[in-house]
């Protein structure tokens, strides 16, 4: 077991809300990489602590305003259709789940979707190139769907409601700051995820995780806070 920091178990969850980009899947090491090099063509260069201060978890749009707050550039028209591209082209060859998922799927005893800020092009492409489909599909939930996306708690009582489940009986599972604080805005327990490759700079300093949000870098660890969970009891 390898929990970063700790809390009371998790009481009665009878829905489990997982993000995608940097939960499910190990794609923020992508999404940064296209996006670095896209936006450096037009002459924005930003560094990673910016990137995960300013978009990590956010949706398209609020990265589209926050370069133009920023940096003073308008993106073009043709940088979305051209980033989608070479993401999806990067996902094909290289994206892969977090290591573990599909184990602790395979045993998850309660119901689950996602709640992503993704595209549904992105996620529904994601979810095919690594087999995930079988274990979401059709409840997966995008911003696309909400006024507010994250940090609002707009996205995660969509899905609740979706999935006939109230707020105080799901658990979210995010990797994000804003994610973090959209799942606490809609008065959902809450795990933060530390196990994809973006977060080993946080798993090394321990530090910053020290709030009131449990964290864990191993899936089987959700387990150890929810033995009900879990089919194998």
């Amino acid at each position: 077991m390898d929990l970063v920091n700790t809390m009371p178990e998790l009481n009665d969850i009878k829905l489990v809300i997982f993000d995608c980009d940097g939960v499910l899947i190990d794609s923020e090491g992508l999404s940064k990489r296209e996006l670095l090099v896209l936006l450096k063509t037009l002459g924005v260069n930003i560094s990673d602590d910016y990137f995960e201060a300013n978009f990590l978890g956010h949706s398209f749009e609020h990265v589209t305003a926050k370069i133009f707050q920023d940096f003073g550039v308008a993106l073009p028209d043709t940088f979305r259709p051209e980033y989608q591209k070479a993401l999806i082209a990067a996902f094909s060859a290289e994206l892969q789940p977090t290591v573990g998922l599909k184990d602790m799927l395979d045993t998850l005893a309660v119901p689950r979707c996602i709640a992503t800020s993704s595209s549904p092009t992105r996620v529904g492409h994601a979810m095919k190139v690594t087999g995930l489909d079988q274990y979401f599909a059709p409840h997966i939930f995008t911003a696309s769907q909400v006024k507010n996306g994250k940090p609002a708690p707009d996205l995660f009582l969509h899905a609740a409601q979706n999935m006939g489940v109230d707020a105080k009986h799901c658990l979210v599972i995010e990797d994000s700051p804003a994610g973090i604080q959209g799942a606490k805005a809609a008065n959902m327990q809450v795990i933060r995820f530390a196990g994809a490759s973006h977060m080993e700079p946080w798993r090394r300093t321990i530090a910053p995780l020290r709030d009131n949000v449990t964290t864990i870098s191993q899936w089987q660890d959700i387990y150890t806070l929810a033995p009900a969970l879990t089919t194998t009891n």
